[in-house]
């Protein structure tokens, strides 16, 4: 454990750490196509019923349902057809006794009128249709507000707006949505970076592929990012480049300079900026040099450089730190159950990262281990479909147990 006097077991750090987050983005404005992915700042009462009116939900007959009563096959009821009501316009007469109206789906349903008989259930006979069966009040009848009622909530502030709530805002007329704009500043560390594009690198040198792991992980989580280029191992540029990125952005995220071994430039350079928290390791398997501030109520999360340590520590900081600045729900995530196929061994009192390959045989699922540990080797993201977390009360699997997975991609035959 050099480089770090204790670790903090992740459910402590992600409670103090998300406990003192109290920034909220600013509100922005969008429409409601544009919408998607961003969550909802405020939120969205329905001004209007949906359906605006009684429809029919079925092709057939519209009709008084007391006209009905007695009807069947052996004694059907005969009903003299008035006009046919089609979708768009109203249907100018009203049904009297012993009437019944055509009408397409979707058509508003003609006065006097409470309740729809399909085709099926009925014949024509010149212009009189038969019964054949005895209908109860609103049949086939797609009610006024039976959707969305004047007055009901569609939206919650916090939640993530999915493209069916797109469609609900269409229906009630909102052309425009509030929405809370999250913007990240995202920095880089380290001597050794260079950019992609630059290639080859030379001797000595690594491209900066967490960048792009993180800046992907954060378009996903609907954060709008401003990448500030790669920073020396300085601890007063880093300070400075954190600094101005906390008076700018809603989160600041850096990624190198605090794994175990290497100066702890980021970590100081973050104190200097006087957190009300400060997080400086945390008790995962990969991932250990993932630390945590908040500054001034904005979220300060310091990611290891290696790519699969970064994710590790975006999962346990940055998620819930989004999340909480805008008052959502995480979102949950596909799981599996699977079998083992050899043992996992993880250190006891840390929380374990296992990518694994889950594939099908016969009616059985098996989760396969690629690398227990290694927290830059990123293949393993991309050969592997799952990950398989072993809590910190474990010491791992045996071969054979059945275990829970997280499906990050689908199953393999």
């Amino acid at each position: 454990m050099k480089g770090f006097k204790t670790l903090t077991p992740i459910p402590e750090a992600q409670r103090v750490f998300i406990a003192a987050v109290a920034h909220t983005p600013s509100e922005v404005s969008v429409p409601t196509p544009q919408a998607v992915g961003l969550y909802a700042a405020r939120d969205v009462v329905s001004p209007v019923d949906v359906p605006p009116f009684d429809r029919a939900a079925f092709d057939g007959y519209a009709v008084r349902s007391a006209d009905t009563l007695g009807a069947s096959r052996t004694n059907p009821v005969m009903l003299r057809v008035v006009g046919k009501a089609l979708p768009g316009a109203e249907f100018g007469n009203a049904v009297g006794s012993g009437e019944a109206v055509e009408v397409a789906t979707g058509a508003p349903l003609p006065a006097g009128a409470d309740a729809v008989v399909p085709y099926e259930e009925a014949a024509r006979r010149g212009e009189y249709i038969e019964v054949y069966k005895s209908v109860p009040q609103f049949y086939y009848v797609s009610r006024r507000g039976e959707d969305v009622a004047a007055g009901d909530a569609v939206l919650r502030r916090g939640r993530r707006i999915k493209p069916w709530d797109v469609g609900v805002l269409a229906s009630i007329g909102v052309r425009e949505v509030a929405v809370y704009k999250i913007t990240a500043g995202l920095i880089s560390t380290g001597d050794e970076l260079v950019e992609l594009g630059e290639a080859p690198p030379p001797p000595g040198k690594i491209i900066n592929s967490t960048r792009h792991v993180i800046t992907a992980l954060l378009r996903d989580l609907g954060v709008e990012v401003h990448y500030l280029g790669i920073v020396p191992d300085d601890e007063e540029a880093i300070y400075m480049a954190v600094a101005d990125a906390a008076s700018r952005f809603d989160i600041v995220i850096t990624t190198g300079g605090v794994s175990v071994g290497e100066p702890d430039h980021v970590v100081r350079a973050v104190s200097r900026l006087g957190p009300e928290v400060l997080i400086h390791g945390i008790a995962a398997r990969p991932g250990r040099p993932n630390s945590a501030a908040v500054v001034q109520g904005k979220p300060v999360v310091m990611l290891s450089g290696f790519p699969v340590a970064s994710i590790v520590g975006f999962d346990v900081f940055v998620k819930p730190a989004v999340h909480k600045m805008v008052g959502a729900k995480e979102e949950p995530l596909p799981t599996v159950k699977a079998v083992l196929t050899r043992r996992v061994t993880t250190p006891i009192n840390v929380r374990s990262y296992i990518r694994v390959r889950v594939y099908r045989q016969g009616d059985k699922l098996y989760a396969d281990p690629l690398a227990v540990t290694g927290s830059g080797i990123l293949s393993t993201l991309t050969k592997g479909n799952g990950l398989l977390i072993v809590p910190e009360n474990r010491e791992g699997y045996d071969e054979n147990d059945e275990v829970e997975v997280i499906l990050l991609s689908p199953v393999e035959s």
